[in-house]
């Protein structure tokens, strides 16, 4: 199948995996998205690639043979898809987007034949009350028990990996080293007593819950893993972080989303404040590392409100 992979997939990839590393994968992408659909023979067949799509897979509408929509997601370098798959199988579509099984086949090791979501249709398209609480009451349904013998890291290990990177960038610009700080701290405190083990979604935001036929919202690309709710919720507190930036009143307004969240869902609102400060100043000292520096400088400008 011939396409031009979008653009945002490509930029992405060369600051995740570097430039020459993503220029092999690109030019495997065609023949690996040919064999995803070879292998589920006359089963599913191609429409049209996704754009300007995710930043970490290839997204490609296809129809199965009785012409049931459905999508076929090729993961891209440093993506985790045999960890994705086995949390979509454990949520079995409740609250998040269904895994498909082809009936005479099976899917390649780093693709995922998915229900098909109106994917131009988020929770970023309703005002921001009610893309909140839409939100809250998607991300509750996916918090289960984790499945015996599962393969999902911590969020101490997720989060303990991310302690290094921060602290280079704080070398690097020491004006960050009083935001990094607080942040290690925060997360030194929080991993220090779990209070609870939750299947979670690793990346829940807003643009993250799509509109379905099933049910009116379903959320997609999680990055799974185990833990408190309050790490869950914490890249939502952020969303829309452009707006609160540029409102007279966005400290305010982001203090009283933690306060609603927690209480809304039953979370420690000190635990979810502090895992949104550690959360924003790692994002952002991750974007300045890569470039990003619009990105960086709203997710700090946000962390100081904290």
């Amino acid at each position: 199948m011939g396409f031009e992979p979008p653009q945002r997939l490509v930029r992405a990839l060369g600051e995740t995996c570097g430039e020459t590393a993503a220029a092999e994968w690109l030019e495997q992408l065609p023949a690996r998205t040919d064999d995803a659909l070879s292998a589920a023979g006359q089963q599913v067949l191609p429409d049209r690639v996704v754009a300007p799509g995710g930043r970490s897979s290839l997204v490609l509408l296809v129809h199965r043979a009785d012409g049931t929509p459905a999508v076929l997601k090729i993961a891209a370098p440093g993506s985790a898809p045999e960890l994705e798959r086995a949390a979509l199988a454990h949520w079995k579509g409740w609250g998040a987007v269904e895994l498909l099984a082809t009936p005479d086949a099976r899917v390649p090791a780093d693709a995922l034949l998915l229900e098909r979501l109106h994917h131009e249709v988020s929770l970023r398209s309703l005002p921001e009350a009610k893309a909140l609480l839409e939100a809250a009451g998607t991300v509750r349904r996916l918090w289960v028990e984790p499945p015996p013998g599962h393969a999902f890291e911590t969020v101490q290990e997720r989060t303990g990996r991310q302690v290094e990177p921060m602290r280079a960038a704080a070398v690097r610009d020491p004006a960050l080293a009083p935001l990094v700080s607080a942040a290690l701290a925060a997360r030194e405190e929080l991993v220090a007593d779990v209070p609870e083990l939750f299947l979670l979604h690793g990346n829940f935001r807003q643009s993250k819950v799509l509109s379905g036929e099933r049910a009116p919202w379903l959320t997609v690309g999680p990055e799974p893993l185990t833990g408190e709710r309050a790490y869950d919720l914490a890249r939502l507190v952020r969303d829309r972080v452009e707006d609160l930036i540029a409102s007279p009143g966005g400290a305010a307004t982001a203090r009283r989303r933690i306060k609603k969240l927690a209480e809304s869902l039953e979370v420690d609102q000190a635990r979810l404040r502090g895992w949104t400060l550690f959360r924003a100043v790692e994002s952002g000292t991750r974007a300045l590392t890569v470039g990003r520096r619009q990105d960086g400088e709203l997710s700090l400008e946000f962390a100081g409100w904290l």
